[in-house]
């Protein structure tokens, strides 16, 4: 038996990069994984996304694989929508068991978005993409795990959390995935009593298409690994590795934490 057969998990974000690595580790560990996305196709914004695609959606590809999945599209920045998508979730298969709050991201590059001279519409936007979907997507799950005395929330910060870039770019995403970090605290002290678990995760630089497409092209510093303890930029599973080490029973007495996934990388 698979280690989280029977289990159901929702995946924000899942069309491609992490959340496709993620919700492809969960499926494959027997969960069933609801898919959720803005685009369930988003992937095609990105030619290096689109390559690492086996089939037409990150739905499809656990399908094909033999597991069980469903694709939403949703705006995680639209309450009603999130309530809305876990509703479907909770129809379909009667109980939620691990949410991966992923769906965020950045906007705009980080040689324009300096902590003194932020652009009050990218602010917004990136703090809605990220703390507030986070938010909306727990309130959804929480009293359906609350109601089960069982549930591992996942959620997702940054290295940019952890500490500011040398030139204070990039604010307005660090700020927001500080306050996801700081959040989880707070989450994991309110959902103990219930068995829940509430962890972040914070990437440091990894590899996916966006990233390398959009992202380092525009830093002012192309070239970072010489500044990671494995002189390497992380690939998407080795966040998904502890995904899975969150979502089972490996994590059972292991809640309130930020775990970063940067290889030893110096800030």
């Amino acid at each position: 038996m698979k280690k989280l057969e029977g289990k159901v998990a929702i995946v924000t974000g899942a069309a491609r990069g992490l959340g496709r690595a993620y919700a492809l580790r969960l499926a494959g560990l027997g969960a069933k994984v609801a898919v959720t996305d803005l685009n369930l196709k988003s992937y095609q914004e990105f030619e290096a996304e689109a390559k690492a695609m086996t089939a037409d959606s990150t739905t499809d590809e656990i399908i094909a694989g033999g597991g069980e999945a469903i694709g939403i599209e949703t705006d995680v920045m639209d309450e009603a929508a999130v309530h809305a998508m876990v509703g479907k979730v909770q129809q379909a298969w009667g109980r939620v068991d691990i949410l991966v709050a992923n769906a965020g991201g950045g906007r705009g590059r980080p040689i324009d978005t300096k902590a003194s001279s932020l652009d009050s519409g990218l602010l917004h936007l990136v703090t809605s993409m990220n703390l507030f979907g986070t938010v909306y997507a727990v309130n959804a799950v929480a009293p359906i795990m609350k109601e089960q005395k069982s549930g591992k929330i996942v959620t997702v910060a940054s290295t940019a959390a952890l500490s500011p870039s040398p030139d204070g770019g990039y604010a307005h995403y660090g700020a927001a995935k500080a306050a996801i970090a700081h959040y989880t605290k707070y989450l994991a002290q309110d959902l103990g009593p219930f068995g829940i678990n509430a962890n972040c995760i914070a990437p440091g630089v990894i590899a996916t298409g966006r990233i390398m497409a959009s992202v380092l092209p525009g830093s002012g510093n192309q070239d970072r690994s010489d500044r990671i303890a494995l002189r390497r930029y992380g690939q998407t599973e080795d966040c998904a590795k502890v995904v899975e080490f969150l979502c089972t029973d490996l994590s059972d007495y292991v809640t309130g934490q930020v775990i970063a996934i940067d290889g030893g990388m110096l800030r």
